[in-house]
């Protein structure tokens, strides 16, 4: 036999009072429509597919408390009632209805005495902090290209309402078809190019959109232009086909380092089209 033996409080009715190492919360998430909770228990309870009926217990002393999660961020479609079980609720009898209908919400109630019963001490809304980056503002640049006067390493950001900005100056080597794609999530990289020959350099584009300087992988990576890129698997990238039909590959990492070339599958081809696309599990 082993665990931890720790202080219990003895109430004035004789009840052994719960440790003061605070809510012990249950392991298994509720999914049910009805659940009986006990003092001293915090409870995740996910309403994804249907209502939740809490029924609290029927005897309470002073100070037993009781935590409700909304676990899934449903309460707002399914939501949870709250039955008192004979007791009051802040200061209502169980005649009276109870419910959160609002998601995102913890609920911690400590059970006051007879006359007020069970009293909510927060029952706040928890900021839903985790974001999907593709969800972030999204902004954009295009850079590089052939202009009038030649060859030229411009570039013009774009903003989350797509106004173009004026030219910023170049940066890294002035060619025209160097491919774009984004990497690790706020990042992005251009790709090749032609100036008087094709090119195997390429420049990182930092979260502001500034373009670095020319980088040299020292990967064996082959110089090409005509090229194809797409993100993958979240925070990847991927550069695939170009002149002369080429079908090799090149990964580009998640901290924006260039793999060397694999042999390609399918059809070489030159100026082909790439996107991303998501499937849900």
């Amino acid at each position: 036999m082993s665990g931890t033996v720790v202080s219990n409080v003895f109430r004035t009715s004789g009840v052994i009072a719960a440790t003061a190492a605070g809510i012990n919360f249950q392991s298994s998430v509720v999914t049910g429509t009805t659940l009986s909770v006990e003092a001293g228990n915090g409870y995740f309870i996910d309403t994804t597919s249907n209502i939740c009926t809490v029924t609290l217990p029927s005897s309470a002393a002073a100070g037993d408390q009781i935590v409700l999660v909304d676990y899934a961020r449903t309460w707002g479609t399914y939501k949870i009632v709250i039955d008192s079980n004979g007791l009051n609720f802040q200061g209502q009898d169980d005649t009276y209805v109870v419910e959160y209908n609002t998601s995102g919400v913890t609920v911690n109630i400590v059970y006051s005495g007879s006359s007020k019963g069970w009293t909510p001490i927060s029952d706040d809304v928890v900021t839903d902090a985790p974001e999907d980056p593709f969800r972030a503002t999204q902004k954009g640049i295009f850079a590089f290209g052939d202009a009038s006067g030649g060859r030229t390493g411009i570039s013009n950001l774009v903003n989350s309402s797509g106004v173009i900005a004026s030219d910023t100056s170049a940066v890294g080597t002035a060619r025209y078809d160097a491919i774009g794609t984004g990497y690790g999530y706020d990042k992005g990289i251009f790709r090749g190019g032609y100036t008087t020959d094709e090119v195997s350099l390429s420049n990182l584009v930092n979260n502001q959109g500034v373009i670095a300087s020319n980088t040299t992988s020292s990967n064996s990576v082959t110089s090409r232009y005509g090229l194809s890129a797409c993100r993958f698997g979240g925070d990847k990238s991927i550069f695939c086909y170009a002149n002369s039909q080429q079908t090799m590959s090149n990964i580009i990492s998640n901290q924006g380092v260039m793999a060397s070339d694999v042999s390609g599958v399918g059809t070489g081809r030159i100026y082909g089209g790439a996107l991303s696309f998501s499937q849900n599990a």
